[in-house]
């Protein structure tokens, strides 16, 4: 129980660090806002290049999570 309280604080604070990661950087901020205003579909793609890079770290995360918790299952039911 007590590694299942680390890793669940662990993972709180991680999410509590990819708060101040959601803001862009004032360059690429003012390029997409000038592009908006021109009809410009450029923010959407770069909205889609922030979601593919955040999902990821959490989607690999899972998976071995999810490898290992099969594998201590196994392990334990033998």
């Amino acid at each position: 129980m007590k590694t299942f309280r680390f890793i669940a604080f662990q993972f709180v604070l991680i999410l509590m660090m990819v708060l101040p990661s959601m803001a862009q950087c004032p360059m690429c901020k003012a390029s997409v806002e000038s592009s908006m205003k021109d009809g410009s579909t450029v923010a959407l793609g770069l909205n889609a290049g922030i979601l593919y890079l955040l999902v990821m770290p959490y989607l690999a995360f899972s998976i071995l999570f999810f490898l290992w918790y099969r594998s201590y299952k196994r392990n334990k039911a033998a």
